[in-house]
């Protein structure tokens, strides 16, 4: 099918990039139907509404600058979207890219969950307080990382 996206205007995707948001996403409430892209820059995806060419959410895996992210929500907000196994999870934080892009945040308290082989997804919130609406992606990751990222560019 072909859709029209913010970041990459008109494209063609598969029918198995729908994902049907039953709840929305917070905010977007009324927006149900979304396409998960991989986006130009790994490891970043796109969660493009199908309705507003305008709403499109950066994602990425929490795991990539938290190793010790787990995700903790109500069971009940998985069954609601049919996951009754832990290999049907795909889960993403939502990143906020501010004009220094070194001040990039995750929102951790707010995961998004998908139910891989059903196409369902939802926002839920976390019930570890540990996890915020605004990790900072960069200052959290490993110092090894840190030091890889300075040799390379060295």
């Amino acid at each position: 099918m072909r859709i029209v996206t913010k970041p990459y205007g008109a494209i063609d995707v598969d029918e198995r990039q729908k994902i049907y948001f039953p709840y929305g996403i917070l905010g977007f409430e009324n927006l149900k139907y979304y396409v998960l892209l991989d986006a130009a820059q790994q490891p970043f995806y796109w969660l493009q509404s199908m309705d507003v060419v305008e709403i499109a959410f950066v994602l990425l895996n929490p795991r990539i600058f938290r190793p010790d992210y787990e995700l903790e929500v109500d069971e009940k907000e998985l069954e609601e979207i049919g996951i009754t196994l832990e290999e049907d999870i795909l889960d993403f934080a939502i990143v906020t890219i501010p004009d220094n892009p070194g001040d990039m945040t995750a929102n951790l308290q707010g995961p998004i969950i998908i139910n891989r082989k059903a196409k369902i997804g939802r926002q839920s919130i976390s019930t570890n307080p540990k996890w915020e609406v605004r990790h900072p992606v960069l200052k959290e990751l490993s110092p090894v990382r840190h030091d890889e990222t300075r040799q390379r560019t060295c």
